[in-house]
């Protein structure tokens, strides 16, 4: 049974699909005496355990980093970001940067959310990307490095994050997914979010690839 705690989370990506629903899960876990959310612009809803801060990942300042565990959910598009090397600053260089002044502030857990395929040897430069970042996440040492692997994301985006190609494939994996293997089946967003605070409290040490078909039982 989880008992109230005073450690601290960082959590990077809460206005995403994932972050969202993993800032609310969060809050209002017995675990967590404070949860520091970095952000561009506020949330639209508080908590009293919530702490917004202000931040420019272009110019971090470390000493907001720190935390007991690190939750990283920032990802964009290459057509939202505008081009290969602002898409690998914001899913590389900022999960990165962050991770690295973490554990310089005394962090002892990462958890991250990559994709489906993440391998740095992809021909695919999406899935290279996330591999990298894992990669060179790994290299840090963390005590315990923990990836989360989902496939087609599922779930109620914001209006201004929905984008028309992703609704279009959720309705049909919506369909198809009886038919289709797990691992590439469709997962709900609550399901990944649920998984990086369920396993963060395992007490597990090293890295920890969970794929998709893992998530789905979340």
């Amino acid at each position: 049974m989880m008992t109230s705690t005073n450690k601290t989370a960082l959590l990077i990506g809460a206005t995403g699909l994932i972050g969202n629903l993993l800032a609310r899960q969060l809050v209002d876990s017995p675990i967590y005496e404070k949860v520091k959310v970095l952000v561009r612009k506020s949330l639209p809803w508080q908590h009293p355990r919530l702490q917004e801060v202000q931040f420019d990942f272009d110019h971090p300042n470390g000493l907001v980093t720190q935390a007991d565990d690190i939750f990283c959910c920032l990802g964009t598009t290459i057509k939202k970001a505008g081009s290969q090397e602002a898409f690998r600053k914001v899913d590389y260089q900022y999960p990165l940067d962050i991770a690295r002044l973490g554990l310089a502030n005394g962090a002892k857990q990462f958890a991250i959310v990559t994709a489906m395929g993440a391998d740095s040897k992809s021909m695919f430069f999406y899935s290279r990307v996330k591999g990298d970042v894992e990669r060179d996440l790994a290299a840090l040492n963390y005590p315990t490095l923990l990836i989360f692997r989902p496939s087609l994301l599922m779930g109620n985006r914001r209006q201004e994050d929905s984008r028309l190609g992703e609704r279009i494939a959720e309705s049909v994996m919506g369909l198809l997914n009886p038919l289709v293997p797990d691992k590439y089946k469709g997962v709900q967003a609550s399901k990944v979010a649920n998984a990086m605070l369920t396993t963060a409290q395992q007490g597990l040490t090293g890295k920890h690839v969970f794929e998709s078909d893992a998530l789905q039982k979340f």
